[in-house]
């Protein structure tokens, strides 16, 4: 299985950025979608974006769009651009890994916190 170990998180005033990492190993990193998640307290855990295995192809959720941005590299990270944060942004982003649409493969990493202060 696919191991992942997200960085970059930390604490932003509104309408600051900040940039989360998300390195993969153990596993072919071309082979997974890759995807993150957050989940901030009291809630579920929700998807933020989506990136196909080419990177051709992104997803993204209503409230982030225009304001995050995904991208991945050749070798085997992931990133989250976030610009224009909100409180609202507040959460644990986590990475995930799968090799499809469903998923199939599963694998997360550990999360990293992001807090936006206003």
């Amino acid at each position: 299985q696919v191991q992942l170990v997200e960085s970059g998180g930390g604490l932003v005033q509104v309408g600051g950025s900040l940039r989360l990492s998300c390195a993969a190993s153990g596993r072919t990193f071309s082979n997974y979608a890759m995807g993150w998640f957050r989940q901030a307290p009291g809630k579920e855990r929700e998807v933020v974006t989506v990136i196909s295995r080419s990177g051709g192809n992104t997803y993204y959720a209503d409230s982030v769009k225009g304001r995050f941005t995904i991208s991945r590299d050749n070798r085997n990270t992931v990133y989250l651009q976030m610009n224009s944060l909100k409180p609202e942004d507040t959460a644990v982003y986590f990475c995930r890994a799968g090799y499809d649409s469903t998923w199939y493969g599963d694998a997360w990493g550990q999360g990293t916190q992001v807090t936006v202060s206003s």
